[in-house]
């Protein structure tokens, strides 16, 4: 029986391939599930775009609705642009138990594709996923993945990424 709950509850396995511990639709990538005229649609969202691992979520997409033996059409929609504040807190906890600092959450609304930065934005301090400490400073703009930044704690002296907000 392939119902859309059905399908739901597969894809809620499915694990972002950069970030394991959280899946495709703890971090909202995963958007909908619908039924169409034609069968069954995937929307899903990158969380940029040119996100390299989207060609692989798809995969995995279909491995999982395979597995239950679903067919699907998957659809890419680029709007509304991706948010971190699509992400639970209970899943910004799983990233910081993972050793990923959680995006601080944005003041912008998630319906908007276009968001303008103020002049003056306030820095807000990342608390290094170790040891808690806000004494860190970012080392690289980027970090194992464009949408991370690469922060080292001066507290404990680890390095880790900061999942940045968009």
């Amino acid at each position: 029986m392939n119902t859309l709950q059905a399908i739901w509850d597969a894809l809620d396995a499915v694990p972002d391939p950069e970030i394991p511990v959280v899946s495709i639709r703890e971090l909202g990538i995963l958007r909908d599930v619908r039924q169409t005229s034609t069968g069954v649609e995937i929307i899903i969202t990158p969380t940029y775009s040119g996100c390299p691992a989207m060609g692989q979520i798809e995969d995995d997409i279909r491995t999982a609705l395979a597995q239950q033996q679903i067919s699907a059409r998957i659809s890419i929609q680029l709007a509304p642009a991706w948010t971190t504040d699509w992400i639970s807190a209970a899943t910004k906890e799983k990233l910081r138990s993972y050793g990923i600092a959680p995006p601080h959450t944005t003041t912008q609304g998630s319906d908007k594709v276009i968001h303008f930065a103020p002049h003056k934005a306030a820095v807000e301090s990342v608390a290094c996923p170790q040891c808690g400490s806000v004494n860190t400073t970012e080392t690289s703009h980027f970090g194992s993945t464009a949408c991370k930044a690469l922060y080292k704690c001066l507290a404990c002296l680890e390095p880790f990424d900061y999942f940045k907000p968009y």
